[in-house]
């Protein structure tokens, strides 16, 4: 399940690190004209092609795996509203300073904790559904539905949520597996800790400790629920 967890991931998020800004214009010029489905099917022939036949090289060179991850999904991902909806009603609390840390420090902590699950993609892990098979497409919000197939054959169901942005252009903000949303996950955990820490201390332990601070708070979760 985590493999199927770090490509489901990986597809719908980025990672914050900057890409070219030239590249990126190109990108959501490009992704201003597309469909959410169409954006979601070009994320997995685009991450298909810069890794089958180079697992070993990203392997044994994360950041240019990082880099990969960067470049294909960037452009698609709105960052600054899904660390909104993640820190929930903390958000209204937090400084305009503090809301930009914790994306940064939050979502590259993600892309690090599942970056080498991308190392297991393949061609055809990944079905994007048609929009008939579930769409609900509408002006502003929208989810595309996938199936990922794993290791013993089996598919998992994930969605993405995506919403339309000031600029015209669909970008993915969510991603939902077997029903659980990342969001929903994520930001009971994030209220936790800042309930238990404060905001600062949250930011810091996800800057200095990156995907470990994950972990710490995932086992907390756990633990709190036992």
């Amino acid at each position: 399940m985590l493999r199927s967890l770090a490509i489901a991931t990986a597809l719908a998020f980025g990672s914050v690190i900057a890409a070219p800004v030239f590249a990126q214009a190109a990108a959501q010029s490009a992704a201003a004209q597309q469909t959410p489905t169409q954006v979601v099917q070009e994320i997995s022939d685009q991450l298909a092609k810069a890794i089958e036949g180079h697992q070993q090289e990203l392997k044994n060179n994360h950041d240019k795996l990082i880099g990969v991850i960067d470049s294909v999904f960037l452009p698609h991902f709105d960052i600054d509203y899904a660390s909104i909806l993640v820190l929930g009603q903390h958000a209204r609390e937090a400084t305009p300073e503090q809301r930009s840390r914790f994306a940064k420090a939050f979502y590259n902590s993600i892309t690090h904790r599942y970056a080498e699950g991308l190392l297991d993609y393949t061609r055809g892990r990944v079905k994007v559904l048609p929009d008939s098979s579930g769409g609900d497409l509408n002006e502003k919000r929208t989810i595309v539905r996938s199936q990922v197939t794993l290791d013993d054959g089996k598919t998992v169901a994930v969605d993405y949520a995506f919403r339309k942005d000031r600029d015209g252009t669909w970008k993915a903000y969510d991603v939902i597996i077997e029903g659980i949303s990342y969001i929903t996950n994520y930001r009971n955990q994030v209220d936790a800790e800042i309930r238990k820490g404060g905001i600062d201390q949250l930011i810091t332990n996800l800057e200095t400790q990156g995907s470990k601070a994950l972990e710490t708070m995932e086992k907390d979760g756990k633990t709190a629920t036992n």
